[in-house]
């Protein structure tokens, strides 16, 4: 019989990702206050 060489569990992608969203979130959010504040002072 042929021994299966198998590889040993990999990390998830989404596992790697899911440790970045409590810095990528707060971030966009500041990202986006901060252009839609840009908008506002430019058109007034």
């Amino acid at each position: 019989m042929s021994a299966h060489n198998e590889t040993p569990a990999s990390e998830d992608p989404v596992e790697a990702v899911v440790k970045y969203i409590p810095y990528v979130i707060p971030a966009a959010g500041a990202l986006l206050i901060f252009l839609l504040a840009f908008i506002a002072v430019s058109m007034a």
